[in-house]
């Protein structure tokens, strides 16, 4: 039985998405196949207001966080760590052998921008990372202001952010505030099928990477490029079955606009938060809550376990929380990508008949 997912990942995909996967193979070297990529690519500045280069790869998230620290950072890279996802991204710098340091707050907290600068201002850093929306805490950073205050007060430092369960749900100016490079994966709000990856990455970002050694094969941004320029088609074989369900996709976006899908997504995130307040409390520090996921605090000491069991009876899936400090403390109910206000009130309708709250 299909059970409709609230998780965090991989995300609720329309059925029209679905069957776009089951067209007729092409050859990856064929004009159609440079013609389905560019319009990919176009489409997805399109969506985003960016006129920085777009690279989607045939990857997952991981995979492009890993790409972005192996193409920029050739120094110091400094990591906000607010969450299990962006001490992950730490691991893979040091992985990579990167001199890396970081930032560490309490898990429900935000790094803030002050202390951003505070260690930024010791010098030698090179690359600031930021999980723009940590997926197991529920928690948002202020990347408005910490990048603000980043390009006023350290101008050469490199931007990288993790948006992988943010974008095309939550909403920032990537060219505005001078992001370098900004990741995220098909799987969450972006509503696809696992299996493709995205990298936004800053004409002068992608002049970093052409000086940076070493920086590996697969995600190197200047082979993208070079392909790209040259036929519109990637240096490696892409998922073409998962391009067809994107174009189809990003076309759905651009009929809903980016303004009304993020409008959506503050209003399911307010009703969602409106919610776990009434019954349980959030997790996250007040005034940085997540647009796109609600991390709920396990006040009662349900069993998550017991009550996605419930639910799957009804064809529903909630998550459970994320990581040893937080699997039995926290649940999380996911609002992303395409789904509706009236999905959100059947999920926690369901959820108050299951626990008879």
């Amino acid at each position: 039985m299909h059970k409709k997912l609230f998780i965090p990942g991989p995300t609720e995909v329309r059925e029209e998405v679905l069957k776009a996967q089951s067209k007729w193979m092409i050859g990856h070297r064929t004009k159609e196949f440079g013609e389905l990529y560019h319009n990919c690519v176009t489409k997805t500045k399109e969506i985003l207001n960016t006129a920085n280069h777009v690279m989607w790869f045939t990857a997952s998230g991981t995979a492009t966080m890993e790409g972005a620290i192996r193409n920029i950072v050739d120094g110091k890279v400094l990591h906000c760590i607010s969450g299990a996802f962006a001490d992950r991204w730490f691991k893979i710098s040091k992985a990579c052998g990167k001199d890396a340091a970081s930032i560490e707050v309490e898990w429900g907290k935000a790094v803030k921008p002050e202390m951003v600068e505070a260690e930024l201002s010791k010098g030698s850093y090179m690359a600031l990372a930021i999980t723009q929306n940590e997926t197991s805490t529920g928690v948002r950073l202020p990347i408005e202001e910490i990048a603000r205050m980043v390009r006023s007060r350290f101008p050469d430092v490199f931007i990288l952010v993790d948006a992988v369960s943010g974008l095309m749900g939550d909403w920032f100016e990537i060219d505005e505030l001078g992001l370098d490079v900004v990741v995220a994966s098909s799987q969450k709000a972006i509503a696809l099928p696992p299996g493709l990856a995205v990298a936004v990455v800053s004409e002068r970002a992608l002049e970093k990477c052409r000086t940076v050694p070493a920086r590996g094969y697969y995600l190197d941004y200047d082979a993208m490029m070079k392909r790209y320029d040259k036929d519109h088609q990637t240096p490696t074989t892409p998922a073409i079955s998962l391009f067809y369900a994107l174009e189809v996709e990003l076309d759905h976006i651009l009929a809903e606009t980016m303004k009304s899908r993020y409008e959506r997504h503050l209003e399911l995130a307010k009703f969602t938060r409106d919610w776990a307040k009434r019954y349980f409390e959030l997790f996250p520090e007040p005034g940085y809550e997540s647009v796109t996921l609600t991390t709920v605090k396990n006040t009662r000491g349900i069993s998550v376990k017991d009550l996605n069991t419930a639910l799957a009876e009804k064809g529903m899936q909630i998550s459970n929380g994320y990581g040893k400090k937080l699997k039995e403390k926290t649940f999380r109910i996911a609002h992303m990508g395409d789904l509706t206000l009236a999905d959100m009130k059947e999920v926690t309708s369901a959820i108050e008949e299951i626990l008879k709250l």
